[in-house]
């Protein structure tokens, strides 16, 4: 029975091409959009190169002062992640890095844009970047302020061109000359507490950063605990250290800082009343929903109308004994297999279009992938769509009255 519905459904399908063409079109769009989308979403909070001891830390991404006259709100400065998070008993490490910042720099009198950041010496022990040579920053270097850096392979190839090694050599940034101790594998910009194309012992900064009093300034923190059970603990110490935190000024009414997971830290908006995550799956629900909404009423509204030109159709079958029943589980089953095919299509131009965007390079060492899981979601979703956008007209249908169904044509 259900080979007979297949073939009546592809010689439908075939008959009216342009209805066809429509539907396969909306549905397999609709799924292309949503697995590039959910690719991008993976790979900016799924990816944890070089951050592979995400389930044992906890990032320090914000600091918020309400006021009495407004709110300021920023990342956090070096004497506050040192001075108070650095207190903390239970972390076990305490990772400090700075966003990332741009400068120039000129090799064979042609300019070249950098970003550089600066870290502590725990910054490496939590961090797990793959090193193409060389080797991480040490405590000592940090410490004695050694003009030294880890350069990214990006790095590498535009200021030294294609040579084997550059461990030893110098590479010279914001007019400042630093030995190369080594290289590491690219991070995309995308993550940005932990990208640049350049990383220096904070102690060699123009700017002394221990010197400053303040809580907000430039700086990520990462606190690493002994063991995922001590995650909790760790935050209750934390939250329990802003608490009492004394105020840097009398205007300020109420100081408000987290230590979150990676995800909850990505999306900080620093404002207490806006939640990052809240803004972000209310972004994500509305334009999927957007998505898949439009495609689902015209996927009806063509079924509809095509099921509606087979009426003498479906008056003669039901002339020589055919069921309501027998009907809709026909046309149902052919929307299902409209959709299957749309969604196939969809799966075909998911992948096109993740390679097109990978080699655009649109961001750099952003490299995209599908996930298989949401893909087999992506055609049990095409499954239930093409079920649901089916019973409507397929219900529709069954009401036709033989005579009417006969005369309609």
């Amino acid at each position: 029975m259900l080979k007979n519905y297949f073939k009546i459904a592809i010689a439908v399908l075939r008959r009216r091409k342009f209805f066809t063409f429509i539907s396969l079109f909306g549905i397999s769009f609709t799924l292309t959009i949503l697995l590039v989308l959910t690719s991008f979403i993976e790979k900016i909070v799924g990816d944890s190169y070089p951050d592979r001891k995400r389930d044992r830390s906890l990032y320090i991404s914000k600091f918020q002062s309400k006021e009495k006259d407004g709110n300021s709100s920023s990342a956090l400065s070096y004497y506050y992640l040192s001075h108070y998070v650095g207190g903390l008993k239970t972390p076990v490490k305490l990772g400090i890095s700075s966003g990332y910042n741009g400068t120039n720099t000129y090799v064979n009198n042609k300019k070249l844009a950098v970003n550089y950041k600066y870290t502590n010496a725990d910054y490496w022990d939590i961090m797990e970047y793959d090193f193409i040579e060389g080797k991480a920053l040490t405590k000592q270097q940090v410490d004695n302020a050694d003009k030294v850096a880890v350069i990214s392979e990006d790095m590498k190839r535009d200021y030294f061109g294609d040579v084997p090694s550059v461990v030893g050599k110098y590479i010279e940034a914001d007019n400042v000359k630093y030995k190369v101790t080594g290289v590491v594998k690219n991070v995309p910009i995308t993550s940005y507490m932990i990208y640049s194309d350049i990383y220096l012992p904070f102690t060699v900064s123009k700017t002394d950063f221990r010197k400053g009093k303040g809580y907000q300034g430039d700086f990520y923190g990462i606190m690493l605990a002994n063991s995922t059970a001590d995650l909790s603990k760790m935050c209750a110490e934390y939250d329990a250290m802003v608490q009492r935190l004394p105020k840097e000024n009398k205007n300020v009414v109420k100081m408000y800082s987290h230590a979150d997971s990676y995800i909850v830290s990505y999306v900080n908006t620093g404002n207490e009343d806006k939640s990052g995550v809240t803004i972000v799956l209310t972004a994500i629900g509305i334009f999927v929903l957007l998505v898949t909404l439009l495609p689902s009423l015209n996927l009806v509204n063509i079924n509809i109308t095509r099921i509606m030109e087979r009426s003498s159709e479906i008056g003669v079958r039901k002339a020589f004994g055919a069921s309501s029943k027998t009907l809709v589980y026909q046309f149902i089953v052919e929307n299902i297999i409209l959709t299957l095919l749309g969604g196939l299509i969809g799966v075909v131009l998911s992948f096109v279009a993740i390679q097109v965007l990978n080699g655009f390079n649109l961001i750099p060492n952003l490299i995209l992938s599908v996930n298989f899981t949401v893909l087999a979601i992506g055609l049990l979703i095409c499954f239930l769509f093409g079920l649901l956008s089916g019973v409507y007209p397929a219900w529709r249908m069954s009401k036709l009255n033989v005579v009417t169904a006969l005369k309609a044509q």
